[in-house]
């Protein structure tokens, strides 16, 4: 019978720490002095008490390794329990938030995809400000762990060709997860504080710097205003142009270059790929407003890539309503928010190493054809790529698509039009944020939403944060007769 304390007691304590983070927000409501800090103190005990209470009852089933089914369980289960009490400070502090509304906002946050369905950011508590933050800062660096521990070790998605990747820790996913988590946070924390920095230097207040460099490094998106990064000088565009794409790259690659291996990042096919797209879309952008739009070409080039370089990353800020930019450039924002940043980094959507595989997929397929007689062997950065990895990544395609296409009939089911249906359920599924059209789109929100579409929208952050197999495999029979 499978033993479902050793997963219990992490996500009590995770749902503790949660519940303790939420100590912050509240010396901040303090501070502020308008009366909000009661809404934190009720919410850190709720949290803190259960998360304690949880992990206290499932002690004595704890052991140092986890099976695969425990390893399913935990990573679905820990997105599903902290948006749950992530959402307390919105359902007590905002009075007009339902709990499908205040739930929708604590996963929006924790899978750092950035929707929100709140209006009238400008006047909220800097309390709940900070806890939209660092909601999505402690998504961002979960997510990087769960990405280079938990996904290649159940061969999730071609996760698995990273699987031995810069640690030597494996066979045990716990201990493995820590090693990792300690390694990856002290450069989290130091991306952060440099990008809080840059942030104030160029002209953001104290608060606002900091708040940003969270949901920036997360790739989150999460702004303290309506307007999001229309309310801040041009020059912090370029700033968060360039922390976006530092947040983007595999975390791996950090921890190497910290230990000698200067050449680590260039040297990764993901970087090189991912720096070769974010290029490209930009100049194609930043040409349309130029010279077929007859834009000045500073404007024209630092819209293009603020804009382009957040939806690809997934991290949904917005400076301008890019919906009025033509449907040329509104059909390349759709399609540029399903590429996604590295493997390992905090971004999000398909990743540019599952392009890659496909291409070389494709490739030694069309050389096959030439020469039938020949042998052909995809290869990834020199390596010959296993049956089981192009296997996992061809599913990882069909079962997106899919998924994609299924949320979107949903979604028009409860009455939302084509273009909302559809591009929410991209949003959605990459964890982007904004969708496309007047509701949803970079000018407007999810507050409008009926409450069938939140709680679907929710699901597909879920399943995409995870990269759905993690989500779809405790959905079987056969997960649980194992």
């Amino acid at each position: 019978m499978l033993d479902m304390r050793p997963v219990g007691y992490v996500i009590g304590l995770l749902v503790m720490m949660l519940g303790m983070a939420m100590l912050l927000p509240l010396l901040v409501d303090l501070a502020e002095a308008r009366g909000h800090w009661p809404v934190f103190l009720q919410s850190a005990l709720i949290t803190s008490l259960v998360g304690g209470l949880i992990a206290l009852a499932c002690s004595n089933g704890v052991k140092e390794g986890l099976n695969i089914q425990q390893t399913f369980l935990l990573t679905t289960g820990v997105w599903l329990a902290l948006p749950i009490f992530g959402a307390l400070p919105f359902m007590l502090g905002v009075t007009e938030l339902s709990f499908v509304d205040a739930f929708f906002e604590a996963m929006s946050g924790l899978t750092t995809t950035g929707a929100t369905v709140i209006t009238g950011l400008d006047t909220l508590p800097k309390g709940l400000l900070l806890w939209r933050g660092l909601m999505q800062w402690i998504g961002g660096v979960g997510i990087i762990v769960v990405a280079m521990v938990f996904l290649p070790e159940l061969r999730v998605g071609g996760m698995q060709i990273f699987r031995a990747e810069g640690f030597d820790t494996m066979g045990k996913i716990l201990p493995r997860a820590t090693a990792i988590a300690a390694q990856v946070s002290y450069i989290y924390v130091g991306i952060t504080l440099a990008c809080a920095v840059s942030y104030m230097f160029f002209g953001m207040n104290a608060f606002d710097a900091s708040v940003h460099s969270m949901t920036t490094v997360a790739t989150g998106g999460f702004a303290n205003y309506d307007a999001s990064f229309g309310a801040f000088p041009a020059a912090t565009e370029y700033v968060a142009s360039v922390f976006m794409v530092l947040a983007a790259l595999p975390f791996v690659r950090y921890v190497q270059l910290l230990n000698g291996h200067t050449a680590a990042v260039w040297n990764d096919s993901q970087v090189r790929g991912f720096m070769m797209t974010i290029t490209v879309l930009v100049l194609i952008c930043a040409a349309v407003l130029a010279l077929g739009q007859d834009r000045a070409f500073e404007p024209a080039f630092r819209k293009s890539l603020f804009n382009i370089i957040s939806i690809v990353s997934g991290t949904g800020y917005a400076s301008a309503d890019y919906m009025l930019w033509g449907s040329f450039l509104v059909a390349l924002f759709f399609f540029s928010g399903l590429i996604g940043g590295c493997a390992g980094s905090t971004a999000c959507s398909v990743k540019i190493f599952r392009y890659q595989l496909l291409f070389a997929s494709i490739k030694t397929q069309m050389r096959r054809i030439h020469s039938p007689n020949g042998i052909f062997t995809p290869r990834y950065e020199g390596r010959p790529v296993s049956d089981d990895v192009l296997s996992s990544v061809m599913s990882f395609f069909v079962f997106f698509v899919v998924t994609m296409g299924l949320l979107a009939v949903a979604l028009s089911m409860t009455g939302l039009d084509f273009v909302t249906a559809l591009s929410g359920a991209a949003s959605a599924l990459a964890n982007i944020g904004p969708g496309l059209g007047p509701e949803i789109g970079p000018a407007g929100n999810y507050a409008g939403l009926n409450v069938a579409a939140k709680w679907l929208l929710a699901a597909g952050m879920l399943i995409g944060r995870l990269e759905l197999m993690a989500v779809y495999a405790i959905l079987t029979i056969g997960f649980w007769r194992a």
